[in-house]
Order: structure tokens, then sequence, then C-alpha cells
């Protein structure tokens, strides 16, 4: 008998991104971050820069299940984070993956543009999403703008929320850094209500994978058996770090520095920034 490992095994499926900004990289240096082992899945190759995406590629539906099973036969996966899934094929296939595991905590970050506006998803992905995917989704993250997306008809982002429950998603936490507000409210909903409202100060500048890496701390966090709120309130909390270090590497938006507490003389903020909202 295989002894259980002492790194939690957190699996996730995501498109590579080359700049390294924002994909499979962000989900993988962000699962590290949190003290867990990343196994990660390939589901689409993207052509891109920090300002722009060019083009992609959605891999086939067959090799995507073939990665994931290969890896779930074979290690303990403790949490899987889905993120880009570039064709409705690949939604089917994840849906697959999921029904033969139903028991594991899954955040479903719903990547539908990039940070540049270009669309990732169609509306048949959309439907996918929402009919094939949320039922077995712990967790869903998207911002403001994904929310009405996906909850269209929806007049208020409460509404929205309460919609993508009656989905199946158990939890739903809307971000809130395209809304103009002058500080960003993170709002998590659940049992069909409000539950709480994180507040963070808003940081200058754009960001490209802050969706990826907020998703991907907090799958890591599941996968450690921290309870739902806490995992959100610390995986925020972690981000917004990774934003106030971030790198201007390239002429677009700035990379989160994931890393930050490996560096040299960087303290992570000595106060909490994520707040409660009154």
């Amino acid at each position: 008998m295989i002894d259980q490992p002492s790194v939690p095994v957190v699996m996730t499926l995501a498109g590579n991104d080359p700049t390294g900004g924002a994909g499979i990289q962000a989900d993988i240096e962000s699962i590290i971050s949190m003290g867990c082992h990343p196994a990660p899945v390939i589901t689409a190759i993207t052509v891109q820069d920090t300002a722009r995406v060019m083009g992609f590629a959605p891999l086939d539906a067959e090799l995507i299940i073939h990665q994931a099973r290969a890896v779930l036969e074979d290690m303990p996966v403790a949490a899987i984070k889905i993120g880009m899934l570039g064709s409705i094929e690949a939604v089917q296939a994840v849906h697959t993956l999921l029904s033969d595991y139903p028991d594991l905590p899954v955040v479903l970050d719903p990547v539908l543009a990039s940070g540049s506006g270009t669309a990732l998803a169609d509306e048949e992905i959309i439907d996918g999403i929402l009919t094939l995917l949320a039922p077995f989704t712990t967790l869903m993250t998207p911002n403001s703008l994904e929310a009405r997306n996906l909850a269209t008809g929806s007049d208020t982002l409460d509404a929205c929320a309460m919609s993508l429950l009656d989905q199946g998603t158990e939890y739903v936490l809307i971000t809130g850094t395209h809304e103009k507000t002058g500080r960003v409210h993170n709002t998590l909903y659940g049992n069909h209500r409000r539950l709480d409202t994180f507040t963070v100060d808003r940081l200058e500048g754009h960001f490209h994978g802050s969706g990826c890496t907020l998703s991907s701390a907090i799958a890591a966090l599941l996968a450690q058996g921290t309870v739902p709120s806490a995992a959100v309130h610390e995986g925020l909390n972690y981000t917004w770090n990774t934003l106030r270090h971030a790198h201007r590497l390239g002429m677009g938006q700035m990379i989160p520095n994931r890393l930050f507490w490996a560096g040299e003389n960087i303290e992570d903020d000595p106060n909490d920034q994520t707040r409660h909202a009154d």
C-alpha cells in the first residue's frame, strides 16, 4: 500500500499562455505557493502576449481525458481547478471526468474572454459550463463581467449569483475588479444568499492572470481541507499580494508575482488586506 503523500495534489485543467502570466503556469505557481503539488492538464494552446490574444487551438477532447486519467489513476488528487477549456468537446470531456470523481472539490474559473476582451468561449461553451460543469462545482469564481454573461437576464450581481447557484454550484465568488468602485468588493454566495463580502484596496494598473491565480490558490486550500469561506479569504489576500508585487515584463498588462514570498527582503503585507465589508 502506498502511503498518502505529505503534499496534497491539485489537478488543474487550463490553457497554456506563452507569456507565463495566465493559464497553466499561473496555476502551477499559485498551487505551489499554497503548499500543494500541481498536476497540470493542458486543454488549449494560445498565441498571446501581455497585451492581447492572437489565437488559440483547443486540444482534442480525448487527449484531455487521457492526460487527466493518467494522473487520477496514479496519484491521490485532492482537488481540481478548471480554467480555459476552449471547445464544447473539452467541456464534455471534463464533465465525464467529474462524473467519475464526484467527491473531489472543484473550483471553476469560467474563462470566457482574455483580459483584453478576446472571446475564448462561445454560447455553446457557456451553456455547457452551466449544464454540465456547474452541478459538480464546489466554487465558481467569475468576475462581474463573466457573471453577467453566464446569467443573462439578471439585473444585479446578486441575481447573477442566485442564478449560478440554481445551476448547481455550491458557492459563487464574484470578484469586483471590473466594477467602478473606489475599493474592490468581492462577494461570496452560498445557500441561496450572500454570505460575505471581502473588500481590498484597488491597485493601479492592469494585471494578466489574476483570476487564474485566485482560483488556483483557493483550489489548493480546499485540497488541504480548508473550509470554503476561509479558503476564499486566504486566496484573495494571497492574490492581492501577488498583484502588489507584480512585474511589468512586457508592453501590456503586468504579470502577478506569485512567488513574491520567495524574494529577498519581500514580505507579505503586514496587514490582511482582505477586509470584510460593513
